[in-house]
């Protein structure tokens, strides 16, 4: 999952209250100033400095009779007076864009083709003699594994908190329309995939961006192919040894030093930070000697448990608080037309929900055609449609479960986090689920640091074939990799370089343009392929064989089979 950068104005809003008078909260302040200092931040756009801070937030904590807190107060503001001037980020932009297009040139696959990719999960279309070295459904799982992590967990309780409930509605439309994306790069990375002598696979952006542009444009498709391919590898190896492991690792230890007695609990010293540090490294090098199928293996079992358990949690505080469901998704349907004391109004609450949904299914970032090219199978479009279920259980399930949870539940520290204190996301997830499971926390850690460690083995794999696209496939080269990447796991629960995971977002961004750039010249291609497909399916079902030799084809899904994709 991609890092979330600090703000400044999250940044002002951690600094330690100075020690001062309150007034009575049913008096508005009177600090001669204080409304002219106001007017002067909203019409700059910037932060109150030096003394004018200093005053500011001493005049005391409370600012308004509604007991708003003053930082709070300020923080909001000035939110408001820079989005009233921002625009929408170029990345969410690119990547929304991309799946508005995708969706309308493969006529709404993601709804028409949806049982049929459930279908193929199900093993109902496997070809046990292709070559790959997982099922479909093992390769769903391992990808899900390198999205699902911290950012449903912590990222979307941030976006409740910045963007209101609203965005948790463009976070639930973003994720749709990742899922056309998403069916269309991973039938890119099956089609042109590389199997090698031993049996092994290699795929993603490195392979299909030469061999497709080269297929479609010749000479010159081959040299710019060959180019883009060489920057997408960099890009993700680089993601993958920083943003996809020592982040992960770094988050999912500060969540156990939180539930351990903080600082000064039994985790919260330099030997508890290293004893973890070697243990995930332990654990994230024993399955990657294994490659790809240990990968799948670990995954398969544990992304459906964790996923499992945190929905079911969910579920709880829902029905407990079933009453309240009617007026949270009025909550949500409204906050995001008519979004109250949220920076930017409709368009910031959008711009929070597409920001959380696209970082965290990472639809059209090139990195889930990796872990899907494994896959064993003869129709590259049948593993499209598989992964098109990616972003659907990613965003649409998990997050909105998450953010309907905190939405119905209504914890304390999501007010404060909306009044601008500054608040963890997984604290605020941790306490919705508090107020009906006491005891829920200390689960919640668990998945924490699960999610996180498949979210690194996934990572693990993906930096892997970049690394052996740049470096070669020696035993010695993988070893090399392989050892580095552990070591940063160990570093991880050690060290925050902040700045190097900056940087990987700014690395991870740019491969999304470089990739999707790729696939619209390539869409052609990915239609051709859906084509095949449906035809081999029609193909199956007059024969009377569901792909698993029980006779059962005819399941009455007409729509699957009936449409043919034109170009």
């Amino acid at each position: 999952m991609s890092p979330r950068s600090t703000t400044a104005e999250e940044t002002s809003a951690r600094r330690p209250p100075v020690t001062a008078v309150k007034p009575p909260r049913d008096r508005a302040p009177t600090w001669p100033g204080y409304e002219a200092l106001l007017d002067r931040a909203a019409t700059t756009g910037q932060d109150p400095g030096g003394a004018e801070l200093e005053r500011l937030r001493a005049f005391g904590e409370l600012a308004a009779a509604d007991g708003t807190t003053l930082r709070g107060l300020v923080v909001r503001h000035l939110s408001r007076a820079r989005a009233a001037g921002a625009d929408v980020p170029l990345i969410v932009t690119w990547l929304a864009l991309a799946g508005i297009v995708f969706t309308g040139w493969f006529g709404f696959v993601q709804v028409r083709k949806f049982r049929l990719a459930v279908d193929v999960v199900r093993g109902k279309y496997d070809d046990k003699d292709s070559a790959g070295e997982v099922n479909h459904f093992q390769a769903l799982t391992a990808a899900v594994s390198g999205t699902v992590g911290l950012g449903n967990i912590a990222g979307v309780a941030v976006a409740v908190s910045i963007g209101g409930a609203g965005a948790t509605f463009w976070m639930i439309l973003c994720g749709l329309l990742g899922m056309a994306t998403k069916f269309v790069e991973v039938t890119l990375g099956v089609k042109y995939r590389e199997v090698h002598a031993d049996g092994t696979v290699s795929g993603g952006p490195m392979h299909y961006l030469p061999k497709g542009l080269a297929e479609r444009f010749g000479k010159n498709g081959k040299s710019l192919g060959k180019v883009l391919a060489v920057l997408a590898s960099i890009m993700i190896l680089f993601f993958g040894l920083f943003g996809g492991n020592l982040f992960q690792v770094n988050q999912s230890y500060a969540q156990l030093v939180s539930v351990t007695g903080g600082e000064d609990g039994m985790m919260g010293s330099s030997g508890g930070a290293l004893f973890f540090g070697i243990l995930v490294a332990a654990l994230v090098g024993i399955v990657l000697l294994g490659g790809i199928r240990s990968i799948a293996a670990v995954t398969s079992r544990l992304v459906p448990a964790m996923a499992g358990i945190y929905i079911v949690a969910c579920l709880v505080v829902i029905l407990v608080n079933v009453t309240a469901v009617p007026a949270a998704i009025g909550t949500i349907i409204e906050g995001a037309f008519n979004p109250e004391g949220v920076a930017g109004g409709i368009l910031g609450a959008l711009i929070i929900g597409f920001r959380r949904a696209a970082f965290s299914n990472e639809a059209g970032l090139g990195s889930a055609p990796i872990a899907h090219s494994a896959v064993k199978t003869k129709h590259p479009a049948s593993e499209g449609l598989v992964a098109l279920l990616e972003p659907f259980i990613d965003t649409v399930i998990i997050c909105t479960m998450t953010a309907l949870t905190i939405v119905i539940a209504n914890p304390a520290s999501w007010g404060e986090a909306r009044d601008g204190e500054s608040i963890g996301g997984v604290t605020i997830t941790s306490d919705a689920f508090a107020t009906v499971l006491p005891w829920f926390p200390y689960i919640l850690t668990i998945a924490v640091m699960l999610f996180a460690i498949s979210t690194v083995l996934t990572w693990g794999c993906y930096g892997l074939k970049a690394w052996t696209y740049l470096f070669g496939r020696s035993r010695t080269s993988e070893i090399v990799y392989k050892s580095l990447y552990t070591l940063l796991a160990v570093a991880g629960s050690l060290l925050t370089l902040q700045t190097l995971i900056d940087l990987a977002d700014a690395v991870l961004f740019m491969l999304a343009v470089i990739n999707i750039i790729g696939l619209y010249l390539l869409a052609p291609v990915v239609k051709r392929e859906l084509n095949n497909f449906l035809e081999y399916v029609r193909t199956r079902k007059a024969g009377g064989t569901d792909g698993s030799g029980n006779g059962d084809g005819d399941d009455g899904d007409k729509d699957d089979e009936s449409a043919t994709v034109t170009v």
